[in-house]
């Protein structure tokens, strides 16, 4: 069944069924197709541990940073659309959804870019909110008259790009 892409369903089947272990490889990245993308399992389990009643030890917030370390040495680039670690699975570039997101994470996700190691990205069209949480996160303080220019000449720059 790995080569229909079940491989990660069959884990944690196989998880939920008293299965002590479950096999796996980073970006499920080994020299056939089909293999259980192990950041995709360990996800799971974290976000549904009521349902699986399993912990693990992995370190999820250094996924992502495992992830683009296996790429580089591999050499195989992850697909933005791949689960969890893919360029495109916490991207959002409506102001709206950004807004939505810092307001409450599971708005629009079940899991957290946090969780994984991800901070969300501004874009194009990032909105001011998102702007303003950028600045925070980098213990940048301006004051409200301040940032209305600082916002202009940010989307200025991104709409050159």
């Amino acid at each position: 069944m790995m080569t229909f892409g079940m491989a990660v369903a069959n884990s944690l089947a196989a998880v939920k069924n008293g299965a002590g272990r479950v096999e796996g490889t980073i970006n499920g990245i080994r020299e056939r197709a089909g293999n259980a993308a192990l950041e995709e399992i360990a996800v799971a389990l974290n976000i549904r541990q009521d349902y699986y009643q399993v912990e693990t030890s992995i370190v999820l917030n250094e996924t992502i940073n495992t992830s683009e370390m296996v790429s580089r040495f591999s050499g195989i680039p992850v697909p933005k659309n791949k689960a969890v670690v893919g360029g495109n699975t916490f991207s959002h570039e409506s102001g709206i959804h950004q807004d939505g997101i810092l307001k409450n994470p599971l708005t629009y996700e079940n899991i957290t870019p946090e969780l994984v190691g991800v901070k969300i990205p501004l874009v194009k069209l990032s909105g001011r909110h998102a702007f303003v949480e950028k600045l925070r996160e980098l213990a940048l303080d301006f004051t409200e008259e301040d940032i209305k220019p600082l916002f202009a000449k940010f989307k200025a720059l991104v709409d050159k790009k």
